[in-house]
């Protein structure tokens, strides 16, 4: 119980103030490694194909499930993208200048996915062809179009969604415009898979999209940010804590996720009464 309170003390301060006010657009390093021009709004955000068995997959994977129930919304994972979500991506990354990073809803692209591998100059060979080609190499066996799972690719500088969740969007784009500052890119994703490490790398992203929905977007988009953001980064510092306390996993897990609703919803009413004052 003491292990249990301590987490949730844990997750209240370092989600308290997590959003970055105020906001601070574009990125402050310029990689001389990226391609002299950005992608167009053609090339930069494409959609997959849609299909009827696996747009219903979020139902049948249990791994969708179980995300849905941790956030407690059905869009998650739901292979069903509307525009509203398409547009505030789209926007996000033309308000911070992340014009080579590419967006695929909903799709399955494994040739497209290693071409990008191979021309992302912004990552050392070493890291790409090590790290990076397993990436690819569970993109291509364990496909996304069926189990799901968004998620930002530093190697091939990709983000991948599933889920209709605009915050959900933004939140992968805070970690394409954190990995756009670094030099090191392919150093900062590896030192990902460090216990404890994600956590620095989530609360920026995080940060950044609770921040740039306060700024651009409606209250219910902030509101939606909080209640999603809080208990998603729950699951991280559970996982993490868990790690340290095999034997107590299970009360961890839901300590941490269950203190994410609590504090997310409280500080999304907050923000969302100053926005209306």
């Amino acid at each position: 119980m003491k292990l249990c309170k301590a987490l949730y003390l844990c997750l209240l301060i370092t989600l308290s103030g997590c959003a970055t006010v105020p906001y601070r657009y574009g990125v402050d390093y310029i990689d001389p490694r990226l391609p002299p021009t950005p992608l167009s709004p053609e090339e930069q955000i494409v959609r997959g194909r849609p299909n009827r068995f696996l747009d219903a997959s979020d139902w049948i994977w249990p791994g969708s499930l179980l995300g849905k129930l941790v956030l407690w919304d059905r869009r998650v994972d739901n292979h069903k993208i509307s525009e509203e979500t398409e547009e505030v991506m789209r926007r996000y990354l033309e308000d911070n200048q992340l014009g080579h990073v590419k967006v695929v809803l909903n799709g399955y692209q494994v040739g497209a996915e290693w071409l990008r591998l191979v021309n992302n100059r912004s990552i050392a060979p070493g890291w790409r062809y090590t790290l990076g080609f397993l990436s690819w190499l569970q993109y291509t066996i364990m496909p996304g179009r069926f189990f799901g799972g968004d998620h930002y690719n530093p190697y091939t500088n990709t983000i991948h969604l599933y889920s209709d969740i605009p915050a959900i969007a933004v939140h992968e784009g805070g970690h394409a415009k954190d990995f756009a500052n670094r030099k090191w890119k392919g150093t900062y994703a590896a030192i990902y898979g460090i216990p404890f490490v994600n956590l620095y790398h989530e609360a920026i992203a995080s940060s950044d999209a609770l921040g740039y929905l306060r700024a651009e977007e409606s209250r219910n988009l902030q509101y939606e940010g909080y209640r999603l953001m809080h208990p998603a980064y729950g699951t991280y510092l559970g996982s993490n804590f868990s790690w340290l306390f095999p034997a107590y996993e299970i009360p961890i897990t839901l300590g941490t996720i269950g203190g994410g609703h609590i504090t997310g919803r409280i500080r999304g009413r907050q923000v969302s009464r100053q926005a209306h004052e």
